[in-house]
């Protein structure tokens, strides 16, 4: 079978849906692979590219069309594209199902399958065809870089010797895929960055990446955010109220606020409302990432940049995966290259569309001549992190008791292990010679002396402490060596015995060491 991409006929478009490293994984499959002339030039990928990954190159979209059993693009189809569709073809592409039900009436008439590429199911099996996570992604980190461009100071603060320059404040709206990368974009920056979103626990990885998280105080939040799938629910008036009262509260103090909240089949939540934008201050920037569903801010004009009468700057762009084409259309290729993978479980090139496999079915908007969306909910659903559960803080003197009662246990448990050593010392030296006791009370003293200190080290420092205690078990071989030469033949075994754990000892040891550390270096 062969998979064909026609170049992209949306507006703006600079994507495409196969790119020449993707073409090779593809043709492993068993596929034939084709594009039509100049179908990447605008991704950076020209038709010499394709053609050294065994790619052939098609005159015409029509064409394209007509030779390909597999249509893979990244727009929603027109009605031109559609009617090209017969029951012999799979479309896999963008297909907003939701809103274009004229192209599923064509498809379904045609007796096509389309596979829509948002509609992938959020399950860990389909992580590596999630285009949505992929796209939102780059338009995450590409906010806050559009920002930057826009915002007329730095991002990090600075004390030159012409002055003092205070860091930008950040506000992310909505801590999903998109709103982590604006945050780790953000915090790289250097600005101080806050986030917020209806899900509280996502807070832990907002933390993680150096943001601040803005709670709310409102009892309903830890019912009201959580929704199926990993996405967020709608709120209840009374949260929503909460929430917009905190941001009209931070609105003057921040520079940039970048916007990223979306809820499936809906349009764009109000979430930065003009009274907002007007109390923040002349230069500040707000980026709306959902422009394209109506925007969170009242103000936003979906693909324009727009400065208000207080100076704010409003950017709706909807094309920001767009704007970096070339990244975007490998990480989106790669979404459709695992997809294929699933559809092909022999490798042989044909395609088997599994309706019994939950991240097939899930995507898949109409099959045979039938329109199957909206698709059963998957079996094995997405699961949201739990919230922590609350840690009951300790008074000074509960802490206080706390700490004198684990004393109390560590002192017995010491006075008991001395007795025992006492006891045991006693007990040799009545049978044993003087020479003896001497090496023997130094052997046992290191023992506890040596218990105690690695006992109290933190976990942390373990393996650095590994090469010093080799380093020390040298100090064993010198005394083997030493006795080496002695008479006894017991003692020569013993000596040589001893320098072969302590060599296994310390190499090992090093080489354990040098491993670990490799870890934590840079490649």
């Amino acid at each position: 079978m062969k998979i064909g991409t026609p170049r992209e006929v949306f507006g703006g478009e600079a994507r495409v849906g196969m790119t020449p490293s993707v073409a090779k994984h593809l043709q492993k499959l068993g596929y034939e692979c084709a594009i039509e002339i100049g179908a990447g030039q605008a991704a950076g990928f020209s038709d010499a590219d394709y053609e050294a990954a065994g790619v052939e190159i098609i005159a015409t979209a029509a064409a394209l069309w007509k030779a390909s059993d597999i249509i893979a693009k990244v727009r929603q189809p027109n009605v031109t594209e559609t009617k090209r569709l017969n029951k012999n073809k799979t479309l896999i592409s963008f297909f907003n199902p939701a809103g274009n039900e004229e192209g599923m009436e064509i498809a379904k008439s045609k007796g096509a399958n389309v596979i829509a590429m948002e509609m992938v199911p959020r399950i860990s099996r389909a992580q590596k065809m999630d285009a949505l996570s992929s796209m939102a992604n780059i338009a995450g980190y590409r906010a806050v870089i559009e920002a930057g461009n826009n915002f007329g100071r730095f991002f990090t603060g600075q004390i030159t010797a012409a002055g003092k320059v205070p860091p930008a404040k950040v506000l992310v709206i909505g801590a999903g895929v998109a709103g982590l990368a604006a945050i780790g974009t953000s915090t790289s920056l250097g600005a101080i960055t806050y986030a917020f979103d209806v899900r509280p626990e996502v807070a832990e990885q907002v933390e993680s990446m150096g943001a601040e998280f803005v709670y709310l105080d409102f009892e309903e939040e830890q019912q009201d955010g959580a929704a199926t799938g990993g996405y967020a629910a709608v709120s209840s008036p009374e949260f929503r109220e909460a929430q917009l009262a905190k941001f009209r509260e931070l609105a003057p103090e921040i520079d940039i606020v970048i916007t990223t909240a979306l809820i499936p089949n809906r349009e764009a939540p109000e979430l930065w409302t003009e009274d907002m934008v007007a109390s923040m201050k002349t230069g500040s920037v707000i980026v709306d990432l959902a422009a394209e569903k109506g925007g969170n801010c009242k103000l936003t004009v979906a693909d324009e940049k727009i400065v208000t009468e207080n100076g704010v700057t409003i950017i709706g762009y909807t094309d920001f995966p767009s704007r970096m084409a070339n990244q975007s259309s490998e990480l989106y290729a790669s979404n459709i290259r695992h997809m294929l993978t699933d559809l092909t479980p022999e490798k042989d090139g044909q395609v088997v569309h599994d309706m019994e496999d939950d991240v097939i079915r899930g995507a898949t908007v109409t099959y045979q001549g039938e329109i199957t969306f909206p698709p059963p909910p998957p079996k094995i659903a997405a699961i949201a992190a739990q919230p922590k559960k609350e840690v009951k803080e300790l008074t000074p003197e509960e802490k206080r008791a706390a700490e004198v009662a684990e004393f109390k246990a560590q002192t017995r448990s010491q006075v008991t292990l001395l007795g025992v050593g006492t006891a045991l010392m006693l007990l040799v030296g009545a049978v044993a010679p003087a020479s003896f006791m001497q090496h023997f009370i130094v052997f046992v003293l290191a023992c506890f002396v040596g218990f105690q200190v690695i006992w109290n080290v933190s976990h942390s420092l373990h393996t650095p402490l590994m090469a010093v205690t080799n380093a020390i078990s040298s100090i064993i071989i010198l005394g083997a060596l030493m006795q080496i030469g002695s008479g006894s033949w017991l003692v020569i075994i013993l000596a040589a015995l001893s320098v072969f754990m302590a060599g296994i000892n310390i190499f090992g040891g090093f080489l354990v060491t040098r491993r670990m550390l490799a870890m934590f270096q840079k490649s």
